[in-house]
């Protein structure tokens, strides 16, 4: 795709409802999940796992057993906080804290050394380190826990500094937006994920894209990230978008400029494009809504950019959050680390 090619401003299409639910009804990813739709059509989300630059699809059978169940026995992050300190990170599955001061002593220390090991981490050279994909998931894993037991949140958040509490909240309060519209599939489903392409890559299209349309990138790259979990997800959705940024066939085509829907660089471009044409930077809500008419979907997107502009490490961890799918028999992660 050409990226000085002028973009097409056709007028944005009416989004249509009730098209049936998409893969964010389907996938309950990190922090979010949701879902009726994608670009043009109705809600939206989905996936992460471990990043390469490009990979075959491969198939994920929904598991039907539920995640461990938490425990006190909370490994503490300040062990956790290196590899280089030869100290044990967090097991993939590590027990979560089920009292506030276990929770808030979890989040604090993971973050700090999550945050650390992040500074420690050269993307442009390579894959996540070990410690990084770790320590992202334990502190998703934490986030999601506080988002199901409000009181638990409660009272973790406000012994927490200033700063992190903040984000801790908008983390939960997006999370709890799409968990809303997530309804569980059974456990035979079948989804289609892969690895990846590199964050440092994926941060140049987003940045690519805000210069010429003056979209923002950590809205672009919260839209993908919500959409798609960064592209970790490769499947149509139920409604039929398409493609990592989850493109209706017919905004594709109006917004597109002629770019491969399955390519991340031509599918941030053709999204900055639909989303400029919709009102934004000037309006981001309206542009968001026109993108997916949720209220949810709108909110979850704006409080993960948010974090971002206010530390541009949690576009590094988000890039590390990995794909939960929800069924009726229990919830399981399909992508990450062993």
């Amino acid at each position: 795709m050409d990226d000085l090619r002028r973009p097409f401003r056709a007028r944005p299409p009416k989004p249509r409802t009730g098209r049936g639910r998409t893969l964010a009804c389907l996938l309950l990813v990190s922090a979010a999940v949701a879902g009726t739709g994608g670009c043009g059509a109705t809600a939206t989300t989905a996936a992460p796992s471990s990043p390469s630059p490009a990979s075959t699809p491969t198939s994920a059978s929904a598991p039907s057993s539920a995640s461990a169940k938490a425990t006190d026995a909370v490994p503490s992050a300040t062990a956790s906080a290196g590899a280089s300190a030869g100290q044990a990170l967090p097991a993939p599955g590590a027990p979560l804290p089920t009292d506030p001061a276990r929770l808030a002593t979890a989040l604090r220390d993971t973050t700090t050394a999550l945050n650390a090991a992040i500074d420690r981490w050269r993307p442009s050279t390579g894959a996540p380190p070990r410690d990084v994909e770790l320590l992202a998931l334990y502190q998703q894993r934490l986030y999601r826990h506080a988002a199901r037991h409000r009181a638990l949140a409660d009272r973790a958040f406000a012994r927490l500094p200033a700063a992190l509490a903040a984000q801790a909240k908008d983390n939960v309060s997006a999370l709890r937006e799409l968990l809303a519209l997530t309804r569980p599939i059974k456990p035979s489903a079948v989804f289609k994920v892969q690895a990846a392409r590199p964050a440092a890559e994926l941060l140049g299209h987003f940045k690519r894209a805000e210069r010429r349309f003056g979209v923002e990138w950590e809205v672009l790259a919260s839209v993908m990230f919500v959409e798609t979990k960064f592209g970790r997800v490769r499947a149509d959705s139920h409604a039929g978008a398409q493609g990592p940024m989850q493109f209706m066939p017919a905004t594709w085509r109006a917004y597109g400029m002629g770019g491969d829907v399955q390519n991340p660089r031509d599918a941030v471009m053709g999204a900055a494009n639909y989303l400029h044409a919709s009102g934004a930077p000037r309006d981001y809500r309206r542009a968001l809504h026109a993108y997916n008419p949720s209220r949810a979907y709108v909110d979850a997107v704006l409080l993960h950019a948010r974090q971002m502009r206010r530390d541009p490490r949690a576009y590094y961890a988000y890039y590390n959050w990995q794909v939960f799918v929800l069924t009726t028999a229990g919830e399981r992660r399909l992508t990450g680390p062993k």
